[in-house]
């Protein structure tokens, strides 16, 4: 039995600075960057937001401590900054994606390596190479799960394989060797989970079991710095995470070209705030809307393949997909995502005012989605192909991707435009200087100082 755990925990250990590329290092700074723009947009608008700070309130998680929540004043304790700052960061639905393992990874990882770099006043330099460490676990070990039998069986990977993440970013940042980092992963077994059951009634679940992911890690390697002993081979033992969580464990694929192949640069970035399944189709049809010129009246009809994992997440059932109720269903409808695009010629965060409106929900009665089977035995999932019917004919475009993939990431001035398009309404001008002080954030000492000051 290959020591899936070990070989991991020996990566993470041994990993420093020097060893990672400049362009990984990049990426992993530029992703840091995009998630800290939904955390502070989600604080100030995220409809879960004030039931989620009411309970840290209510529970006495709200004491002041020294971790910071981009966009609120106060500052917390580690454990609730990483709670938050998980939960408000994939709130929003626009946070990044690897497509390969079908997960969110910034959303776990981030916040559990901030908090923990504020735990110790690491460099900015430590903590890029811990939020690396944490990416490369957490996409690897969704690559082993195989997404599609992980889907099938009910489980959300942002939330299970990120629980793994987060445990080594922090562990990364609280000096653990291969041996405690092994603990750390010991308990995070014990607390990796997540479920895809917020599906049936667009409930808040998803975001909150990726912010508990970030805690959980976190807590994770707490434990394992304070001598705790967490279960020995948890990834690949008998009763470890590969045989619990999946049907078709590829336990290989953890650790294929560890060291040298980076996941980290196999992460996306999303333009749209939904499922990253709706992307490819939103990329077509918003392509046809702009060739031909249509108007929403002009649409008869719609008819958007996906990939089965596709289906289960924003097609069916349809008739409830075409009528979203509030913003979850929407992140996760097609059509109605579709609808947008085709109605307003984009989609963006602030679009979501037209849940309900009839002119949109017209153009959403109007769409139809269908499994292509196409678009199965890709190496990613997140194609589609759109078939639009007006009064000139049957107009079609196949999207074997969607935009925001690594081989189309965002160039730096789009990146700071969707910075700025969630940040400045909540931070103003201050919104400049954030950006600013995240972007030179290697050359920090002590990350506290820059946090302190965003």
């Amino acid at each position: 039995m290959t020591k899936t755990t070990a070989i991991l925990a020996d990566y993470v250990a041994g990993l420093t600075h020097e060893d990672l590329p400049a362009d990984v290092l990049e990426r992993a700074r530029n992703l840091m960057i995009d998630l800290v723009a939904s955390i502070v947009r989600a604080g100030h608008e995220s409809d879960s937001t004030p039931s989620v700070m009411r309970m840290i309130d209510r529970l006495g998680l709200g004491a002041p401590g020294g971790a910071r929540v981009f966009g609120q004043s106060q500052h917390y304790g580690p454990a609730s900054a990483a709670l938050l700052n998980g939960v408000l960061g994939h709130s929003l639905d626009f946070d990044d994606t690897h497509s390969d393992s079908s997960l969110h990874p910034s959303a776990p990882v981030v916040p559990a390596a901030l908090a923990a770099a504020e735990m110790t006043g690491a460099s900015g330099r430590d903590l890029l190479t811990a939020i690396v460490a944490g990416y490369e676990v957490c996409c690897r070990l969704g690559n082993a799960l195989d997404p599609t039998s992980h889907y099938a069986r009910g489980f959300h990977p942002t939330a299970t394989a990120g629980t793994f993440g987060a445990a080594a970013a922090a562990g990364k940042l609280l000096g653990l060797d291969a041996i405690g980092l092994e603990s750390a992963f010991g308990v995070a077994a014990s607390q990796a989970a997540g479920s895809l059951q917020f599906l049936v009634n667009g409930a808040w679940n998803k975001r909150y079991q990726v912010g508990a992911a970030a805690m959980n890690g976190l807590i994770a390697a707490t434990l394992a710095a304070e001598g705790f002993i967490g279960a020995a081979d948890a990834i690949e033992g008998g009763h470890g995470f590969l045989h619990g969580y999946t049907d078709n464990p590829r336990p290989d694929m953890a650790i294929a070209g560890l060291g040298s192949v980076y996941e980290t640069m196999k992460i996306g970035m999303k333009p749209y705030p939904s499922c990253r399944y709706t992307h490819a189709a939103i990329d077509g049809l918003l392509a046809l809307r702009g060739e031909q010129g249509w108007s929403g009246d002009d649409i008869l009809g719609v008819t958007i393949g996906l990939h089965r994992n596709g289906i289960v997440l924003t097609g069916a059932p349809l008739a409830e997909k075409r009528r979203p109720q509030n913003v979850v269903d929407g992140q996760f409808s097609m059509p109605f995502t579709a609808a947008i695009a085709l109605h307003q010629g984009r989609f963006g965060w602030d679009d979501y005012a037209l849940l309900g409106d009839p002119a949109v929900e017209a153009i959403a009665a109007r769409v139809d989605v269908c499994r292509d089977d196409r678009l199965e035995g890709k190496r990613h999932p997140f194609g589609a192909h759109v078939a639009v019917r007006t009064a000139t004919g049957i107009h079609t475009r196949m999207m074997p991707d969607p935009s925001g993939e690594p081989d189309s990431f965002p160039p730096p001035a789009h990146m700071e435009d969707k910075f700025m398009a969630l940040v400045r309404p909540v931070l103003g001008n201050r919104a400049s200087d954030l950006y600013a002080r995240l972007a030179g954030i290697e050359a920090v000492e002590d990350i506290r100082e820059l946090l302190d000051q965003a």
